[in-house]
């Protein structure tokens, strides 16, 4: 049985804030910081939540890829 992804939770966490706040980033900025977080703490894990995640922000802190 495959491992849970370790930063799923904070990845559905976004989904449903976008999705509450009509998908102004600004207004999750709070759950985009833990994703990033818990994507830091778990790099090299192999994450598919955060794939792509960790690229963006260190290029922008403006913008999420999902």
């Amino acid at each position: 049985m495959p491992q849970k992804d370790p930063c799923q939770k904070q990845a559905c966490a976004i989904q449903k804030c976008l999705q509450a706040n009509k998908y102004i980033e600004s207004l999750c900025e709070d759950v985009i910081r833990d994703m990033k977080k818990c994507c830091e703490v778990h790099a090299g894990e192999n994450s598919v939540c955060c794939s792509g995640f960790i690229k963006e922000h260190t290029s922008t802190d403006t913008k999420t890829i999902l």
